[in-house]
């Protein structure tokens, strides 16, 4: 895929510096709603498998989503008993609000979380985050769905549960096998530049999350998990599938057109193909010339079928320039796309003028055909008509494949590039992100005591007391 990144070599994934640093390894959230009852004991049973089994530091984070019950009193107590719990308040409802607020304002290097209800074996968290410690990949996520996972749950929710990610796997070719299980992790340095670009704030966003992360070749660990279903689940299954279903639709209409800025994530922490280049080598030629060629196969095709539509009602010289102008913005959006791997909407308008200027030179060769043609023959055959024009277009299009190459889409080199102003805070870090940062600067301050946070801005300054 294009970008207006840099290029340069993809930064390696390394061994999280655990040593250097006075903040905790591990941050897991619980988002809570309501859940005065099971709140202590999940938090304190949780509590008690880490202090006996992570080798790390640790802090759990209790996010209540605007409850109405006693859940932030309880939680509020939690925060004060127990040294690695800490409390945050939002005033607005939504897990995925929850889970982008305090992994924004988290300074572990390492962020997950889980359901309050503790369905997943708790014996799976440190399987879960030790891909992340180590370097080796950017996500992890349980699966229900795997194998060798051991899972309780009654029929509806297992049909809904594997029909969702088969909806998936179709609509968005996602890879992963379990989209929905509340136990997820993520190094924070991805998230800091993965969390901007997801919009849902409600169940869709572990699902938006992962199609992200998948599309742009981060590396997502999936750990096979046992689970037994919460039967008190608070979960309206009916509307949250109906927002799902929405959300699928949103992202998949976006991955069309190209509307999402992939390369953010792509180029310091993904697969680019642009990094496995072979020295003295153009890149991507072959591709390039097979993806032209196909374009250029249908667009031929959707030429003559719009010549021979218009020319039963107008001369040849306009059935040609009509036909031409149509199938030519048509051929430059799809080489655009196809051939040359340009993503969204950035100079867009003005490819599409080059395409123009592309298209007139074709115009003036299948032009000049036809009058050579006419001035030959007086009175040529519609098959005749075709003959020539195909072999001008053939002309044309190997004119056309050096003009987009050499001119629309050039390759674009590192001291061309210009600098990108508009980079957010969130996209501030640099090509080495995975590397080990000094102690000095290995993570933000960390925030004050508790407070009521209201969660209309998702970026408000968040209470917290630290481990």
């Amino acid at each position: 895929m294009r970008t207006d990144t840099s290029w340069g070599t993809l930064p390696a994934r390394e061994h999280l510096p655990v040593e250097v640093t006075d903040a905790p390894v591990l941050d897991v959230t619980i988002p809570v709603y309501n859940e005065e009852q099971d709140l202590e004991p999940c938090v304190r049973r949780l509590h008690e498998h880490l202090a006996r089994t992570f080798p790390y530091s640790f802090r759990i984070t209790i996010a209540d989503n605007a409850s109405t019950d006693r859940t932030p009193q309880v939680a509020a107590r939690l925060d004060t008993e127990i040294p690695e719990v800490r409390a945050y308040r939002l005033e607005q409802k939504g897990r995925g609000r929850a889970l982008r607020t305090v992994w924004s304002h988290s300074d572990a290097p390492v962020l997950a979380y889980m359901d309050v209800d503790l369905s997943t074996d708790l014996n799976a968290l440190l399987p879960l985050v030790a891909p992340l410690i180590s370097g080796h990949s950017d996500l992890a996520i349980g699966s229900r769905l795997s194998r060798s996972s051991r899972v309780v749950r009654g029929p509806k929710r297992e049909f809904i549960s594997r029909a969702y990610n088969l909806i998936l796997k179709s609509s968005l070719s996602a890879r992963f096998s379990d989209a929905q299980c509340g136990f997820k992790a993520i190094r924070r340095d991805v998230a800091q530049r993965l969390l901007p670009m997801v919009e849902d704030t409600g169940w869709f966003f572990d699902t938006e999350m992962l199609v992200l992360a998948e599309r742009a070749g981060l590396r997502i660990h999936e750990v096979p998990v046992d689970w037994i279903d919460d039967p008190d689940s608070t979960v309206h299954i009916v509307k949250t599938a109906t927002e799902d279903l929405k959300g699928v639709w949103r992202v998949g209409r976006a991955l069309a057109v190209g509307a999402l800025p992939l390369d953010r994530l792509a180029r310091p922490f993904g697969d680019d193909p642009r990094d496995r280049r072979i020295g003295g080598v153009p890149g991507g030629l072959a591709r390039q010339l097979v993806g032209f060629c196909f374009v250029g196969a249908l667009s031929t095709l959707f030429y003559l079928l719009l010549y021979s539509v218009f020319r039963a009602t107008a001369s040849p010289q306009l059935a040609n320039a009509i036909a031409l102008l149509v199938s030519a913005i048509a051929n430059t959006a799809a080489n655009r796309r196809l051939t040359f791997g340009v993503r969204g909407r950035e100079r867009a308008v003005r490819h599409q003028a080059q395409g123009l200027v592309v298209f007139a030179i074709g115009l003036a060769l299948t032009s000049g055909s036809l009058a050579a043609l006419d001035a030959a023959t007086g009175t040529p055959s519609h098959s005749t008509e075709l003959a020539v024009l195909i072999a001008a277009n053939l002309a044309a299009t190997v004119l056309r494949f050096l003009l987009l190459r050499a001119w629309v889409f050039p390759e674009r080199r590192t001291d061309d590039l210009p600098a990108r102003d508009t980079a957010t805070a969130s996209d501030s870090l640099s090509a080495t992100a995975c590397a080990p940062l000094p102690a000095s600067a290995s993570a933000p301050a960390p925030a004050t005591a508790s407070a009521p946070v209201s969660a209309a801005s998702d970026t408000a300054d968040l209470d917290s007391r630290t481990a």
